[in-house]
Protein backbone atom coordinates (compact mmCIF):
# COMPACT_ATOMS: atom_id res chain seq x y z
CA UNK A 1 0.00 0.00 0.00
CA UNK A 2 1.20 3.73 -0.48
CA UNK A 3 1.67 6.70 1.92
CA UNK A 4 -2.02 7.95 -0.04
CA UNK A 5 -3.86 5.04 1.35
CA UNK A 6 -5.87 6.12 4.41
CA UNK A 7 -4.93 4.39 7.67
CA UNK A 8 -5.95 4.24 11.15
CA UNK A 9 -3.61 6.09 12.55
CA UNK A 10 -2.52 8.66 10.10
CA UNK A 11 -3.24 10.89 12.59
CA UNK A 12 -1.44 9.82 15.71
CA UNK A 13 2.43 10.81 16.57
CA UNK A 14 4.68 8.33 18.78
CA UNK A 15 7.93 9.25 20.54
CA UNK A 16 9.69 5.61 20.19
CA UNK A 17 12.61 5.68 23.25
CA UNK A 18 12.93 1.83 22.96
CA UNK A 19 15.91 -0.48 22.00
CA UNK A 20 16.64 -4.04 20.79
CA UNK A 21 13.28 -6.09 19.75
CA UNK A 22 10.14 -5.79 21.69
CA UNK A 23 9.62 -1.83 21.57
CA UNK A 24 10.61 -1.25 18.42
CA UNK A 25 8.44 -3.92 17.53
CA UNK A 26 5.47 -2.27 18.65
CA UNK A 27 6.19 1.41 17.33
CA UNK A 28 6.74 -0.45 13.91
CA UNK A 29 3.30 -2.41 14.15
CA UNK A 30 1.99 1.45 15.12
CA UNK A 31 3.91 2.49 11.94
CA UNK A 32 2.47 0.35 10.03
CA UNK A 33 -0.50 1.12 11.33
CA UNK A 34 -0.04 5.15 9.74
CA UNK A 35 1.15 6.49 13.27
CA UNK A 36 3.62 8.96 12.67
CA UNK A 37 6.97 7.44 14.35
CA UNK A 38 9.73 9.14 15.97
CA UNK A 39 12.74 7.01 17.38
CA UNK A 40 15.10 8.73 19.46
CA UNK A 41 18.39 7.38 19.66
CA UNK A 42 21.17 8.13 21.23
CA UNK A 43 23.73 10.22 18.85
CA UNK A 44 26.75 7.82 17.30
CA UNK A 45 25.47 4.91 18.70
CA UNK A 46 22.17 4.81 18.29
CA UNK A 47 19.57 1.48 18.59
CA UNK A 48 22.08 -1.58 20.74
CA UNK A 49 20.33 -3.56 17.99
CA UNK A 50 22.46 -1.61 15.17
CA UNK A 51 25.65 -3.49 16.03
CA UNK A 52 23.96 -6.75 16.28
CA UNK A 53 25.22 -9.38 13.75
CA UNK A 54 26.31 -10.35 11.46
CA UNK A 55 24.41 -10.83 8.82
CA UNK A 56 24.86 -6.53 7.59
CA UNK A 57 23.63 -5.57 4.74
CA UNK A 58 26.08 -2.74 3.95
CA UNK A 59 26.96 -2.49 7.38
CA UNK A 60 23.15 -2.30 8.18
CA UNK A 61 22.34 -4.94 10.69
CA UNK A 62 19.56 -7.60 9.48
CA UNK A 63 18.43 -7.62 12.84
CA UNK A 64 17.46 -3.87 12.94
CA UNK A 65 16.13 -3.74 9.40
CA UNK A 66 14.01 -6.67 10.57
CA UNK A 67 11.73 -4.29 13.14
CA UNK A 68 12.14 -0.50 12.42
CA UNK A 69 10.66 0.45 8.96
CA UNK A 70 8.09 3.40 8.67
CA UNK A 71 9.94 4.95 11.51
CA UNK A 72 11.97 8.68 11.20
CA UNK A 73 15.31 8.54 13.69
CA UNK A 74 16.08 11.73 15.65
CA UNK A 75 19.46 11.15 17.39
CA UNK A 76 19.52 13.13 20.97
CA UNK A 77 21.54 13.04 23.97
CA UNK A 78 18.89 12.98 26.93
CA UNK A 79 21.66 13.08 29.52
CA UNK A 80 22.27 17.02 28.34
CA UNK A 81 19.16 19.46 29.58
CA UNK A 82 18.94 20.75 26.13
CA UNK A 83 17.97 17.01 24.98
CA UNK A 84 15.43 16.78 27.51
CA UNK A 85 14.05 19.94 26.32
CA UNK A 86 13.61 18.44 23.23
CA UNK A 87 12.20 15.66 23.62
CA UNK A 88 9.60 17.50 26.08
CA UNK A 89 8.35 19.58 22.88
CA UNK A 90 8.24 16.49 21.47
CA UNK A 91 5.85 15.39 23.84
CA UNK A 92 3.81 18.25 24.48
CA UNK A 93 1.77 17.28 21.50
CA UNK A 94 2.34 13.57 21.09
CA UNK A 95 -0.34 10.36 21.40
CA UNK A 96 2.23 7.73 22.69
CA UNK A 97 5.47 7.17 24.07
CA UNK A 98 7.60 3.90 24.19
CA UNK A 99 10.35 3.69 26.70
CA UNK A 100 12.14 0.40 27.74
CA UNK A 101 14.29 2.27 30.40
CA UNK A 102 13.28 -0.63 33.22
CA UNK A 103 13.93 1.57 36.12
CA UNK A 104 11.76 4.15 37.61
CA UNK A 105 14.68 5.82 39.08
CA UNK A 106 16.80 5.57 36.02
CA UNK A 107 13.32 7.54 33.55
CA UNK A 108 13.43 10.25 36.43
CA UNK A 109 16.98 10.48 35.99
CA UNK A 110 16.40 11.52 32.82
CA UNK A 111 13.20 13.43 32.86
CA UNK A 112 11.30 10.69 30.77
CA UNK A 113 9.11 9.22 33.76
CA UNK A 114 5.54 9.35 33.49
CA UNK A 115 4.70 11.60 36.26
CA UNK A 116 7.25 14.18 34.36
CA UNK A 117 5.16 13.70 31.03
CA UNK A 118 1.94 13.37 32.50
CA UNK A 119 2.10 17.33 33.48
CA UNK A 120 3.84 17.86 29.80
CA UNK A 121 1.04 16.44 28.40
CA UNK A 122 -2.10 14.91 30.35
CA UNK A 123 -3.59 12.84 26.85
CA UNK A 124 0.12 10.78 26.35
CA UNK A 125 -0.70 7.36 26.48
CA UNK A 126 2.66 6.26 28.21
CA UNK A 127 4.02 2.58 27.46
CA UNK A 128 6.80 1.39 29.55
CA UNK A 129 8.09 -2.36 28.47
CA UNK A 130 10.32 -4.54 31.00
CA UNK A 131 11.26 -7.48 31.78
CA UNK A 132 9.22 -7.74 34.88
CA UNK A 133 6.89 -5.03 34.96
CA UNK A 134 7.13 -1.74 37.32
CA UNK A 135 5.95 -2.95 40.27
CA UNK A 136 5.70 -6.18 42.05
CA UNK A 137 9.05 -7.22 43.96
CA UNK A 138 11.05 -8.01 40.99
CA UNK A 139 10.64 -4.33 39.30
CA UNK A 140 13.91 -2.86 38.35
CA UNK A 141 15.55 -6.24 37.51
CA UNK A 142 17.13 -6.38 33.76
CA UNK A 143 15.69 -8.91 31.21
CA UNK A 144 15.96 -9.81 28.15
CA UNK A 145 14.03 -12.44 26.09
CA UNK A 146 15.68 -15.46 26.82
CA UNK A 147 15.29 -14.97 30.42
CA UNK A 148 11.51 -14.54 30.05
CA UNK A 149 11.55 -17.85 28.41
CA UNK A 150 13.43 -19.62 31.42
CA UNK A 151 11.52 -18.02 34.06
CA UNK A 152 8.33 -18.38 32.66
CA UNK A 153 8.77 -22.09 32.43
CA UNK A 154 8.30 -22.38 28.11
CA UNK A 155 11.94 -23.93 28.24
CA UNK A 156 11.28 -26.05 30.70
CA UNK A 157 8.46 -27.46 28.78
CA UNK A 158 10.27 -27.00 25.20
CA UNK A 159 11.97 -30.18 22.94
CA UNK A 160 11.23 -33.66 23.83
CA UNK A 161 11.44 -35.89 27.13
CA UNK A 162 15.27 -36.48 26.98
CA UNK A 163 16.16 -32.94 25.52
CA UNK A 164 17.67 -30.26 28.58
CA UNK A 165 15.62 -27.05 28.73
CA UNK A 166 15.32 -25.43 25.25
CA UNK A 167 15.33 -22.00 23.92
CA UNK A 168 12.29 -21.15 20.87
CA UNK A 169 15.03 -19.79 18.13
CA UNK A 170 12.80 -16.15 18.20
CA UNK A 171 12.35 -13.68 20.53
CA UNK A 172 8.93 -15.17 21.68
CA UNK A 173 9.03 -12.60 25.07
CA UNK A 174 9.91 -9.61 22.86
CA UNK A 175 7.61 -10.35 20.01
CA UNK A 176 4.44 -10.88 22.65
CA UNK A 177 5.21 -8.08 24.61
CA UNK A 178 5.52 -5.74 21.39
CA UNK A 179 1.60 -7.33 20.49
CA UNK A 180 0.62 -6.45 24.10
CA UNK A 181 2.12 -3.14 24.40
CA UNK A 182 0.45 -1.74 20.93
CA UNK A 183 -2.91 -3.51 21.70
CA UNK A 184 -2.91 -1.64 24.67
CA UNK A 185 -1.74 1.74 23.28
CA UNK A 186 -4.75 0.73 20.84
CA UNK A 187 -7.18 0.35 23.99
CA UNK A 188 -5.94 3.46 25.39
CA UNK A 189 -6.39 5.31 22.24
CA UNK A 190 -10.09 4.50 22.45
CA UNK A 191 -10.32 4.90 25.94
CA UNK A 192 -9.08 8.63 25.32
CA UNK A 193 -11.60 10.00 23.26
CA UNK A 194 -14.58 9.16 26.43
CA UNK A 195 -11.94 10.26 29.39
CA UNK A 196 -10.19 13.07 27.44
CA UNK A 197 -7.14 11.79 29.36
CA UNK A 198 -3.93 9.97 28.77
CA UNK A 199 -3.02 6.73 30.60
CA UNK A 200 0.09 4.45 32.17
CA UNK A 201 0.70 1.44 30.18
CA UNK A 202 2.99 -1.60 32.02
CA UNK A 203 4.06 -4.39 29.99
CA UNK A 204 6.48 -7.25 31.27
CA UNK A 205 8.23 -9.51 29.15
CA UNK A 206 7.68 -12.59 31.80
CA UNK A 207 4.06 -11.99 31.68
CA UNK A 208 3.86 -12.36 27.79
CA UNK A 209 5.67 -14.95 27.80
CA UNK A 210 3.23 -16.71 30.34
CA UNK A 211 0.60 -16.47 27.26
CA UNK A 212 2.06 -18.94 25.00
CA UNK A 213 1.65 -21.44 27.53
CA UNK A 214 -2.23 -21.03 29.04
CA UNK A 215 -3.97 -24.24 27.91
CA UNK A 216 -1.12 -25.84 29.38
CA UNK A 217 -1.46 -23.60 32.89
CA UNK A 218 -5.34 -24.51 32.83
CA UNK A 219 -4.20 -27.83 33.09
CA UNK A 220 -1.49 -27.39 35.80
CA UNK A 221 -4.57 -25.67 38.23
CA UNK A 222 -6.71 -28.65 37.37
CA UNK A 223 -4.51 -31.03 38.05
CA UNK A 224 -2.21 -29.93 40.36
CA UNK A 225 0.41 -31.71 38.39
CA UNK A 226 3.70 -30.02 36.89
CA UNK A 227 3.12 -30.99 32.85
CA UNK A 228 5.91 -33.36 31.46
CA UNK A 229 7.50 -32.32 28.44
CA UNK A 230 6.07 -33.72 25.53
CA UNK A 231 7.83 -32.91 22.10
CA UNK A 232 5.33 -33.01 19.21
CA UNK A 233 2.81 -34.65 20.91
CA UNK A 234 -0.32 -33.45 21.35
CA UNK A 235 -1.21 -33.85 25.53
CA UNK A 236 -4.72 -34.80 24.31
CA UNK A 237 -4.75 -35.15 20.87
CA UNK A 238 -3.59 -37.95 18.68
CA UNK A 239 -2.53 -38.22 15.64
CA UNK A 240 -1.46 -34.64 15.83
CA UNK A 241 2.31 -34.60 15.03
CA UNK A 242 4.65 -34.84 12.31
CA UNK A 243 5.56 -38.08 10.37
CA UNK A 244 8.48 -38.89 8.50
CA UNK A 245 7.38 -39.47 4.65
CA UNK A 246 9.86 -40.97 2.12
CA UNK A 247 11.15 -37.50 1.44
CA UNK A 248 10.60 -35.06 3.87
CA UNK A 249 8.47 -34.74 7.38
CA UNK A 250 5.24 -33.53 7.54
CA UNK A 251 2.19 -32.79 10.08
CA UNK A 252 -1.52 -33.82 10.18
CA UNK A 253 -4.05 -32.78 12.85
CA UNK A 254 -6.83 -35.47 13.31
CA UNK A 255 -8.39 -33.33 16.33
CA UNK A 256 -12.06 -35.42 15.87
CA UNK A 257 -13.62 -38.83 15.56
CA UNK A 258 -15.10 -37.25 12.28
CA UNK A 259 -11.92 -36.67 11.03
CA UNK A 260 -10.32 -39.92 11.97
CA UNK A 261 -13.40 -42.03 10.36
CA UNK A 262 -12.15 -39.93 7.02
CA UNK A 263 -8.40 -40.52 8.11
CA UNK A 264 -8.70 -44.09 8.01
CA UNK A 265 -10.53 -44.55 4.98
CA UNK A 266 -8.51 -42.52 2.53
CA UNK A 267 -5.67 -44.47 3.69
CA UNK A 268 -7.50 -47.37 3.33
CA UNK A 269 -7.18 -48.75 6.77
CA UNK A 270 -10.57 -48.83 8.20
CA UNK A 271 -10.21 -52.36 8.07
CA UNK A 272 -6.85 -52.55 9.96
CA UNK A 273 -5.74 -49.97 12.06
CA UNK A 274 -9.07 -48.55 11.80
CA UNK A 275 -10.58 -51.58 13.52
CA UNK A 276 -8.19 -51.93 16.27
CA UNK A 277 -9.62 -51.75 19.41
CA UNK A 278 -6.47 -50.26 21.08
CA UNK A 279 -7.49 -47.16 18.66
CA UNK A 280 -11.00 -46.85 18.41
CA UNK A 281 -11.82 -43.64 20.59
CA UNK A 282 -9.11 -40.46 20.90
CA UNK A 283 -8.86 -41.99 24.16
CA UNK A 284 -7.61 -45.17 23.21
CA UNK A 285 -5.74 -43.59 21.05
CA UNK A 286 -3.53 -41.64 23.79
CA UNK A 287 -3.36 -44.34 25.68
CA UNK A 288 -1.57 -46.55 22.71
CA UNK A 289 0.07 -43.37 21.29
CA UNK A 290 3.67 -44.92 20.08
CA UNK A 291 1.97 -47.89 18.54
CA UNK A 292 0.06 -45.78 16.91
CA UNK A 293 2.67 -43.67 15.43
CA UNK A 294 4.72 -46.87 14.37
CA UNK A 295 1.94 -48.16 12.70
CA UNK A 296 0.96 -45.19 10.65
CA UNK A 297 4.71 -44.15 9.95
CA UNK A 298 5.31 -47.29 8.24
CA UNK A 299 2.69 -46.29 5.73
CA UNK A 300 3.65 -42.55 5.42
CA UNK A 301 7.61 -43.72 4.62
CA UNK A 302 6.44 -45.16 1.74
CA UNK A 303 5.62 -42.12 -0.50
CA UNK A 304 7.17 -38.96 -0.73
CA UNK A 305 5.03 -36.11 1.29
CA UNK A 306 2.91 -34.56 -0.57
CA UNK A 307 1.38 -37.68 -1.90
CA UNK A 308 -0.05 -38.19 1.97
CA UNK A 309 -1.15 -34.33 2.02
CA UNK A 310 -2.97 -34.09 -1.68
CA UNK A 311 -4.89 -36.98 -0.30
CA UNK A 312 -6.16 -35.44 3.02
CA UNK A 313 -6.94 -32.01 1.69
CA UNK A 314 -9.35 -32.61 -0.24
CA UNK A 315 -11.23 -33.83 2.75
CA UNK A 316 -10.36 -31.14 4.79
CA UNK A 317 -7.90 -33.32 7.62
CA UNK A 318 -5.60 -30.60 8.75
CA UNK A 319 -2.11 -31.36 7.29
CA UNK A 320 0.90 -29.47 6.04
CA UNK A 321 4.40 -29.94 4.70
CA UNK A 322 7.34 -28.84 7.81
CA UNK A 323 9.65 -26.62 5.63
CA UNK A 324 12.45 -25.03 6.13
CA UNK A 325 12.14 -21.21 6.70
CA UNK A 326 12.83 -20.44 3.03
CA UNK A 327 10.78 -22.65 1.69
CA UNK A 328 8.09 -20.96 3.74
CA UNK A 329 8.86 -17.33 2.83
CA UNK A 330 8.88 -18.70 -1.11
CA UNK A 331 5.85 -20.37 -0.72
CA UNK A 332 3.13 -19.29 -3.17
CA UNK A 333 0.56 -18.61 -0.66
CA UNK A 334 2.54 -16.87 1.70
CA UNK A 335 3.19 -15.00 -1.56
CA UNK A 336 0.21 -13.97 -2.97
CA UNK A 337 -0.90 -12.97 0.65
CA UNK A 338 1.57 -9.79 0.68
CA UNK A 339 3.96 -11.55 3.17
CA UNK A 340 7.10 -10.59 1.87
CA UNK A 341 7.71 -7.38 0.76
CA UNK A 342 10.73 -5.17 -0.40
CA UNK A 343 11.61 -1.73 0.86
CA UNK A 344 14.26 0.91 -0.88
CA UNK A 345 16.86 1.67 1.92
CA UNK A 346 19.57 4.78 1.58
CA UNK A 347 22.31 2.39 2.20
CA UNK A 348 21.50 -1.40 2.24
CA UNK A 349 19.18 -0.64 -1.65
CA UNK A 350 16.48 -3.18 -1.69
CA UNK A 351 16.03 -5.31 1.12
CA UNK A 352 13.44 -7.80 2.12
CA UNK A 353 10.89 -7.61 4.65
CA UNK A 354 8.55 -9.64 6.53
CA UNK A 355 4.96 -7.86 6.32
CA UNK A 356 2.52 -6.67 8.93
CA UNK A 357 -0.01 -9.97 9.22
CA UNK A 358 -3.07 -7.46 9.65
CA UNK A 359 -5.31 -7.53 6.89
CA UNK A 360 -7.67 -4.25 7.24
CA UNK A 361 -10.23 -4.04 3.87
CA UNK A 362 -10.72 -0.52 4.53
CA UNK A 363 -7.71 1.24 6.08
CA UNK A 364 -5.04 -1.50 5.55
CA UNK A 365 -1.43 -0.96 7.00
CA UNK A 366 0.90 0.87 5.33
CA UNK A 367 4.86 0.57 4.19
CA UNK A 368 6.03 4.34 3.85
CA UNK A 369 9.41 4.60 5.46
CA UNK A 370 12.31 1.99 5.13
CA UNK A 371 14.20 1.31 8.09
CA UNK A 372 16.16 4.51 8.92
CA UNK A 373 19.85 5.25 8.76
CA UNK A 374 21.12 6.75 12.49
CA UNK A 375 19.69 10.32 12.56
CA UNK A 376 18.65 10.70 9.07
CA UNK A 377 15.57 12.52 10.20
CA UNK A 378 17.11 14.67 12.93
CA UNK A 379 17.06 18.22 10.76
CA UNK A 380 13.36 17.25 9.54
CA UNK A 381 12.22 16.77 12.63
CA UNK A 382 14.18 19.71 14.70
CA UNK A 383 12.88 22.20 11.86
CA UNK A 384 9.36 21.24 12.23
CA UNK A 385 10.31 22.17 16.13
CA UNK A 386 11.09 25.77 14.74
CA UNK A 387 15.15 25.17 14.83
CA UNK A 388 16.97 26.52 12.00
CA UNK A 389 19.80 24.89 10.43
CA UNK A 390 22.13 27.28 12.39
CA UNK A 391 20.51 26.22 15.33
CA UNK A 392 20.84 22.27 14.68
CA UNK A 393 24.54 22.83 13.92
CA UNK A 394 25.10 23.99 17.10
CA UNK A 395 23.29 21.17 18.95
CA UNK A 396 25.31 18.74 16.81
CA UNK A 397 28.52 20.60 17.95
CA UNK A 398 27.33 20.27 21.75
CA UNK A 399 27.12 16.20 21.07
CA UNK A 400 23.03 17.01 21.96
CA UNK A 401 21.94 15.29 18.62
Amino acid sequence: MTATTPTPLRDIKVIDMTEAMAGPYAAMLLGDMGADVIKIERPGVGDSSRGWGPPFVQGESAYFLSVNRNKRSLTLNLKSEEGQRILHRLIADADIFLTNVPRIASQRKLRIDYETLREINPRLIYCAISGYGMTGPYAGRSGYDVIAQGESGTMALTGGPEDPPMRFPGPMADITAGVYTALSALAALIAREHTGQGQFIDTALLEGQLTWVVNIIGSTFATGQRPPKRGNYHPTITPYEPFQAADKPFIIGVGSERLWARFVDVLGIAETIGADPRFKTNADRLQHRQELHDALEAIFITQPAEHWLSMFRPLGIPCGPINHLDETLNDPHIQARGMVLSMDHPVAGPIRMLANPMHLSQTPVTYRLAPPTLGQHTEEVLQALGYTHEDIQCLRDAGVV
